[in-house]
């Protein structure tokens, strides 16, 4: 039985410090200190990984597409390894938090995010996790693309670094209990 875990993000260097970014950012740091390497799979369309955590194995995914077509990797990885929407937690930035804010959700809309519109597309459904990144609103009138796609001020990075430590314990809770009782 699987679970999986897909950082959101854009590839590329030009896009690797960027609010947009953030969950896989997070994905990252997270497979980083779990020491669990992410190859290359193209058909895929993706990074993957792959660890155990008692009777389960926890795929980590870090798509290679851009985040409007993060489905298409979501949807090629779930049915490969043959994993439930239920099974499927998404980690990505959120406008509609506050920056240094987080959420862990499930079954909730797009909410404007097309990555996750993507995601909702290919799977059919909405029924997974959100493990949402809260970046605010862009301020003067800033085009949301513009800001989204923006590295975050230093202010800002010192609370979303806070908010992805959190999220990396938050994450080894849910694994941990979630895959053991399950």
């Amino acid at each position: 039985m699987y679970k999986l875990l897909v950082g959101l993000g854009n590839p590329g260097k030009a896009y690797q410090n960027t609010r947009h970014n953030l969950g896989r950012v997070l994905v990252e740091k997270y497979a980083k200190l779990h020491g669990i390497k992410l190859l290359k799979k193209p058909k895929l369309n993706a990074l993957i990984g792959q660890t155990r955590v008692g009777d389960w194995s926890l795929i980590l995914a870090l798509p290679t597409t851009f985040m409007n077509l993060s489905g298409q990797a979501v949807a090629k990885i779930a049915n490969f390894y043959k994993i439930d929407p239920e099974n499927i937690y998404i980690a990505h930035d959120d406008l509609d938090i506050g920056v240094g804010e987080s959420k862990i959700q499930i079954d909730r809309g797009p909410a404007g995010h097309n990555g996750i519109k993507s995601i909702i597309d290919h799977l059919g459904t909405q029924a997974f996790w959100r493990l949402r990144i809260g970046i605010g609103h862009p301020q003067d009138n800033m085009p949301t693309e513009d800001y989204v796609l923006m590295p975050p001020t230093k202010d800002e990075q010192l609370q979303l670094n806070n908010v992805i430590n959190e999220m990396l314990v938050k994450i080894d809770t849910i694994f941990t209990v979630k895959l053991k009782s399950s």
